[in-house]
Protein backbone atom coordinates (compact mmCIF):
# COMPACT_ATOMS: atom_id res chain seq x y z
CA UNK A 1 0.00 0.00 0.00
CA UNK A 2 1.33 3.42 -0.89
CA UNK A 3 -0.32 5.24 2.00
CA UNK A 4 -0.44 3.92 5.56
CA UNK A 5 -3.59 2.26 6.85
CA UNK A 6 -5.90 4.67 8.70
CA UNK A 7 -8.07 3.31 11.52
CA UNK A 8 -10.58 5.56 13.28
CA UNK A 9 -12.69 4.83 16.34
CA UNK A 10 -15.83 6.95 16.98
CA UNK A 11 -17.86 6.57 20.17
CA UNK A 12 -15.74 3.62 21.24
CA UNK A 13 -12.43 3.34 23.06
CA UNK A 14 -9.35 2.51 21.01
CA UNK A 15 -8.48 -1.18 21.13
CA UNK A 16 -5.13 -2.67 20.17
CA UNK A 17 -6.77 -6.07 19.62
CA UNK A 18 -9.33 -4.61 17.20
CA UNK A 19 -6.64 -2.62 15.43
CA UNK A 20 -4.53 -5.79 15.03
CA UNK A 21 -7.53 -7.67 13.61
CA UNK A 22 -8.07 -4.87 11.08
CA UNK A 23 -4.40 -4.96 10.07
CA UNK A 24 -4.66 -8.73 9.52
CA UNK A 25 -7.80 -8.31 7.39
CA UNK A 26 -6.19 -5.58 5.27
CA UNK A 27 -3.11 -7.75 4.81
CA UNK A 28 -5.37 -10.52 3.50
CA UNK A 29 -6.96 -8.07 1.02
CA UNK A 30 -3.48 -7.18 -0.24
CA UNK A 31 -2.93 -10.86 -1.08
CA UNK A 32 -5.89 -10.70 -3.47
CA UNK A 33 -4.88 -7.40 -5.06
CA UNK A 34 -1.41 -5.98 -4.51
CA UNK A 35 -2.09 -2.56 -6.06
CA UNK A 36 -4.15 -1.12 -3.21
CA UNK A 37 -3.25 2.54 -2.82
CA UNK A 38 -4.86 3.32 0.51
CA UNK A 39 -7.29 1.95 3.07
CA UNK A 40 -9.34 3.75 5.69
CA UNK A 41 -11.42 1.90 8.28
CA UNK A 42 -13.88 3.67 10.58
CA UNK A 43 -15.60 1.94 13.48
CA UNK A 44 -18.49 3.70 15.14
CA UNK A 45 -20.71 2.82 18.05
CA UNK A 46 -23.37 5.54 17.79
CA UNK A 47 -25.28 6.62 20.89
CA UNK A 48 -23.45 4.08 22.99
CA UNK A 49 -23.76 4.35 26.74
CA UNK A 50 -23.28 1.95 29.61
CA UNK A 51 -26.99 1.46 30.29
CA UNK A 52 -27.86 0.26 26.78
CA UNK A 53 -26.56 -3.08 25.58
CA UNK A 54 -26.75 -4.55 22.12
CA UNK A 55 -26.05 -1.42 20.09
CA UNK A 56 -24.78 -2.28 16.60
CA UNK A 57 -21.34 -1.30 15.36
CA UNK A 58 -21.14 0.67 12.16
CA UNK A 59 -18.13 -0.20 10.00
CA UNK A 60 -16.96 1.71 6.94
CA UNK A 61 -14.06 0.61 4.75
CA UNK A 62 -12.75 2.89 1.98
CA UNK A 63 -10.26 1.17 -0.28
CA UNK A 64 -8.53 3.14 -3.03
CA UNK A 65 -7.25 1.20 -6.03
CA UNK A 66 -5.93 2.54 -9.34
CA UNK A 67 -8.82 4.27 -11.08
CA UNK A 68 -11.47 3.52 -8.47
CA UNK A 69 -12.56 3.60 -4.85
CA UNK A 70 -14.33 0.67 -3.26
CA UNK A 71 -16.56 1.32 -0.26
CA UNK A 72 -18.24 -0.99 2.21
CA UNK A 73 -20.60 0.60 4.66
CA UNK A 74 -22.14 -1.65 7.28
CA UNK A 75 -25.00 0.22 8.89
CA UNK A 76 -27.36 -2.61 9.84
CA UNK A 77 -31.07 -2.08 10.37
CA UNK A 78 -31.30 -5.20 12.55
CA UNK A 79 -29.62 -4.11 15.77
CA UNK A 80 -28.64 -7.69 16.68
CA UNK A 81 -26.54 -8.24 13.57
CA UNK A 82 -23.35 -6.47 14.59
CA UNK A 83 -23.41 -6.34 18.39
CA UNK A 84 -20.02 -8.07 18.42
CA UNK A 85 -17.29 -5.88 16.94
CA UNK A 86 -15.39 -8.88 15.58
CA UNK A 87 -18.49 -10.15 13.75
CA UNK A 88 -19.06 -6.67 12.36
CA UNK A 89 -15.46 -6.52 11.10
CA UNK A 90 -15.66 -10.03 9.63
CA UNK A 91 -18.83 -9.20 7.70
CA UNK A 92 -17.50 -5.87 6.44
CA UNK A 93 -14.18 -7.31 5.29
CA UNK A 94 -15.91 -10.25 3.59
CA UNK A 95 -17.99 -7.77 1.61
CA UNK A 96 -14.85 -5.78 0.70
CA UNK A 97 -13.07 -8.97 -0.35
CA UNK A 98 -15.94 -9.77 -2.76
CA UNK A 99 -15.82 -6.25 -4.20
CA UNK A 100 -12.05 -6.37 -4.57
CA UNK A 101 -12.13 -9.76 -6.30
CA UNK A 102 -14.79 -8.48 -8.73
CA UNK A 103 -12.74 -5.36 -9.40
CA UNK A 104 -9.58 -7.40 -10.04
CA UNK A 105 -11.49 -9.74 -12.37
CA UNK A 106 -12.80 -6.76 -14.38
CA UNK A 107 -9.29 -5.37 -14.62
CA UNK A 108 -8.00 -8.69 -15.95
CA UNK A 109 -10.87 -8.86 -18.41
CA UNK A 110 -12.36 -11.97 -16.82
CA UNK A 111 -16.06 -12.63 -17.06
CA UNK A 112 -18.56 -12.71 -19.81
CA UNK A 113 -18.75 -10.02 -22.45
CA UNK A 114 -22.05 -8.52 -23.55
CA UNK A 115 -21.91 -10.53 -26.79
CA UNK A 116 -21.40 -13.80 -24.94
CA UNK A 117 -24.38 -13.07 -22.69
CA UNK A 118 -26.70 -12.49 -25.63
Amino acid sequence: MKLPLQITFHGIDHSEAVEERIRDKVSKLEQFYDRITSCRVAIEAPHRNNSVKGQPFHIRIDLTVPGSELVVKRDPKDSHVNEDIYVALRDAFQAMERQLKEFAARQRGDGKTQAARA
